[in-house]
């Protein structure tokens, strides 16, 4: 079973970011699933701070688009066991 893959768009100095990264981190253990999270930095790209701007963070599951600002931690639970 590979790890579910997590990615998150974000900045520098932005607190939903990180409490949107401690939930993932949280939840993932809580569950007991193997999880590899790639930040992305989106001002460090100027295509990627064009499209999200000040909409971080963005957090996508396996590919998929999944949370904006927020992490519902009920819907991350199943959207991690459905992909775990």
């Amino acid at each position: 079973m590979s790890d579910v893959s997590i990615t998150v768009y974000t900045r520098e100095d932005c607190h939903l970011c990180e409490e949107a990264v401690e939930t993932i981190e949280r939840v993932a253990d809580d569950e007991g699933v193997a999880i590899a999270i790639d930040l992305v930095d989106v001002d460090e790209d100027p295509e990627l701070q064009a499209e999200y701007g000040e909409r971080v963070p963005y957090v996508f599951v396996d590919e998929s688009p999944a949370f904006k600002y927020h992490v519902d931690e009920r819907q991350l639970r199943e959207k991690l066991r459905r992909s775990s």
